[in-house]
């Protein structure tokens, strides 16, 4: 079975593509929990784990991840920008 891991720091509007945002500006956001992204992984119909002790390779602080199953038929840059739209939507922006 295939599991990606998510990072806040994929999301965070607050970094460049270089310092590891993998989506758009206009779909990054504020600071992003892991809780937030585990409810946007389930509002894309997948099951998410997370995971709070652990950090993102070009992070110093733990910010934890979000680990999501049941992804084999999707690519994983496919389902960081469904994420990354679901939590627009959540945030309300």
């Amino acid at each position: 079975m295939v599991e990606n891991v998510l990072y806040p720091a994929y999301f965070d509007a607050a970094y460049t593509r270089a310092e590891g945002r993998r989506v758009p500006e206009d779909l990054a956001v504020s600071e992003p929990t892991v809780d937030e992204i585990a409810k946007a992984v389930q509002q894309v119909g997948y099951d998410a784990k997370i995971e709070r002790d652990k950090t993102y390779s070009r992070e110093y602080e733990p910010r934890g991840s979000v680990v999501v199953t049941g992804t084999d038929e999707t690519a994983k840059n496919d389902l960081v920008q469904a994420v990354g739209a679901y939590l627009g939507v959540i945030r309300g922006d």
